[in-house]
């Protein structure tokens, strides 16, 4: 993914509100799984670290953008972007 991209799509997600939050238990398999449903449908997803959680927000992105076979966008303080293309239907049509 280019920069130009990354920051279209950031810029895109700068409207978004967070639809999870990631707390005390961290990266469980089934916010892993509701997370690679909320891909499939919306494409763009912002996601909340919340304070009680003790893992580094940079690292949740990573192995949420493994297991979801996602882009992390960006890593702003406790906020984590994702993307990942949908199968059918896509709805965003990245800059080359």
């Amino acid at each position: 993914m280019t920069s130009k991209q990354r920051a279209y799509l950031s810029s895109l997600a700068s409207t978004l509100t967070p639809i999870f939050q990631v707390g005390k238990s961290s990266l469980t398999p089934e916010i892993v799984e509701a997370i690679n449903l909320a891909l499939e449908k919306r494409e763009l997803i912002k996601i909340s670290v919340l304070k009680n959680c003790a893992d580094d927000p940079r690292e949740i992105a990573e192995i949420m953008g493994e297991r979801t076979h996602s882009t992390v966008v960006r890593v702003i303080g406790k906020k984590i972007i994702l993307y990942r293309k949908a199968k059918r239907n896509s709805k965003i049509n990245l800059p080359n």
